[in-house]
């Protein structure tokens, strides 16, 4: 038997491993490791595992993983995400569908200082989802827009997926979060827009809302948000400015959001620990996936199937399109039951080479390997939302208890229309994913 058709073997031993939900990083690894076995036999295995996992683990660039969960913790203990939605709110939320508009607009902000799309929709859930059924908005509409909003967490950077493509395809992080931004304003800005659409079109949707607030009001509801602005600002300015590496500008974001966790008394009591403990398990889950796609892919490498793959896509005269349209359907059925690390970790080795070798727009090699990332990511980004299994959903669910499953993918279903539009969008006009490296690159 073929290395190769042992490969397409381990693959759908790995799906029934998934439908067994056993945990995607364990997953990988069995899979990765009997196919190792199977090929090369039990010593060739053994050599692996010894030297690969420390050489991964002790990459310097992945210590900007556990430093960005790490102020995700701390901006959530230290109350930030109640302050983003008061000043959305302060602002917008006398608006028809304002609050819910205010929720994604805190979503965003919070994503910024997050990099984790599942943390972010649990955590603005908490905050945001009391006040838009208080305020008499229906459960689809309020459960709906916060499972799409909280997509943004890893779009909007700094972005932990990003970081992960980046050391995968050895490419600038920095020109990645970059590339992000646009991408990531535009997502935002069209939910809000799909929110303010549906609350038009079916008026008993959205509630009355808040009063409108005096400017004096919204200034400093405005002001209570400084610690994320000032974050976002030294993280991402800082490392544009060359100031700093990614890696200190999260050590930077870190020690900021604990000093303001800290005055706010989020970290008395168990907080500090709490903060600790969800860095140390979220840490942990991301480098077990490491290092199960690492297995897997030192296997996929030795049974020649993603250059098979390759050579096949070739051979068989797809255009780049199609090739491209089959890709995002892959990321699309993946989405709905892995979250977006391991869909990198699994897809990149396979997919990238692929992608590299034609042609889209005359783009050179960086830039095709940039804007694919970003393609990447927002297509994950509408898995996380797609049913029958879409991860922010069952977030939401799983916070609101009372509100059915079908009710919450009602509501993401026009959220859903807007984000297949902003894939069209991105393909046709790779020029958006690009233009801010072209400004400040």
């Amino acid at each position: 038997m073929s290395s190769t058709t042992i490969g397409l073997i381990m693959g759908g031993v790995m799906m029934f491993f998934m439908a067994a939900r056993i945990p995607v990083g364990i997953t990988m690894f069995l899979t990765g490791a009997i196919g190792y076995v199977w090929v090369s036999g039990l010593d060739p295995l053994l050599g692996f595992l010894k030297n690969a996992p420390y050489g991964r683990f002790s990459l310097y660039d992945l210590s900007v993983v556990p430093l960005f969960l790490l102020m995700g913790q701390f901006a959530t203990h230290g109350g930030l995400s109640r302050s983003l939605f008061k000043a959305g709110n302060a602002f917008i939320g006398h608006w028809r569908g304002g609050m819910a508009m205010a929720g994604t607009a805190s979503c965003a902000g919070f994503g910024a200082i997050c990099g984790s799309s599942l943390a972010t929709a649990a955590t603005m859930a908490h905050v945001v989802l009391p006040e838009l059924r208080h305020h008499q908005y229906n459960n689809s509409l309020a459960a709906g827009s916060l499972a799409a909003g909280g997509t943004l967490g890893i779009l909007i950077p700094p972005s932990v997926p990003l970081v992960i493509y980046g050391i995968l395809a050895e490419q600038n992080i920095a020109k990645l979060f970059l590339a992000a931004f646009v991408p990531g304003v535009l997502a935002a800005i069209g939910y809000m827009v799909v929110i303010s659409i549906v609350a038009h079109l079916n008026p008993g949707a959205a509630g009355p809302g808040s009063p409108r607030h005096s400017w004096r009001e919204r200034l400093l509801a405005l002001v209570e948000t400084w610690p994320v602005l000032l974050v976002f600002l030294v993280v991402i300015g800082g490392i544009y400015g060359g100031l700093f590496t990614p890696t200190e500008a999260a050590a930077i974001g870190a020690l900021a959001t604990g000093v303001v966790a800290w005055k706010s008394g989020g970290l008395k009591g168990k907080g500090l620990l709490e903060c600790c403990f969800g860095t140390a398990k979220g840490t942990g889950m991301m480098f077990l996936i490491l290092l199960g796609a690492d297995t897997l892919n030192s296997f996929m490498a030795i049974s020649q199937l993603p250059a098979e793959a390759a050579n096949w896509v070739q051979q068989m005269g797809f255009g780049p399109w199609t090739v491209l349209l089959a890709i995002i359907v892959v990321y699309l059925l993946l989405g709905c039951v892995m979250d977006s690390l391991s869909m990198i970790l699994l897809t990149i080795p396979i997919f990238l080479p692929i992608i590299l070798g034609m042609d889209y727009w005359g783009l050179s090699a960086d830039d095709k390997a940039i804007w694919f990332a970003i393609v990447a990511l927002v297509v994950m980004e509408v898995g996380l939302i797609t049913p029958p299994v879409g991860m922010n959903v069952y977030i939401i669910g799983g916070i609101a208890k009372d509100i059915p499953m079908a009710t919450i993918f009602r509501g993401v279903m026009p959220f859903l229309a807007w984000d297949v539009l902003r894939i069209g969008i991105l393909l046709l006009f790779p020029s958006i994913s690009l233009v801010a490296l072209r400004v400040f690159g």
